[in-house]
């Protein structure tokens, strides 16, 4: 299911992803302590969620459930980002990325790793 949810949907979502089912009330207060938002903005925003399947409201006290798991977003954002920058070029991705930042030995581990289970023994 692909959902594109904009940036302030996303910190909407991030509350569900941390925390699990909780009420729109509680989102709205965490929403207002650490961006000043009103309760208006973030029940609307829960609203828009809801609408783009992305969060399911139950009853007592409008309960909120993520419907969409975090990685998925992260999927769909992250090809939506190599398409549109880097033309689909995956290799055009981790230069750009890797150009700017000190890899650890573990890091570099790590990713050679995950070529190696991608790749078979291809790689």
């Amino acid at each position: 299911m692909d959902v594109k949810l904009v940036d302030s949907e996303r910190k909407v979502m991030d509350v569900l992803w941390k925390e699990g089912d909780v009420t729109a009330k509680h989102i709205s207060d965490v929403m207002t302590q650490r961006y000043g938002w009103n309760i208006n903005t973030t029940y609307t925003l829960i609203k828009r969620c809801i609408k783009k399947g992305a969060v399911q409201r139950q009853e007592p006290n409008f309960l909120c459930r993520a419907l969409i798991p975090r990685e998925e977003v992260q999927r769909q954002e992250a090809d939506e980002l190599l398409h549109k920058v880097f033309d689909g070029s995956v290799d055009q991705l981790f230069a750009s990325l890797l150009s700017h930042k000190t890899l650890s030995a573990e890091e570099i581990e790590r990713l050679k790793q995950m070529v190696e289970r991608l790749g078979g023994d291809s790689a």
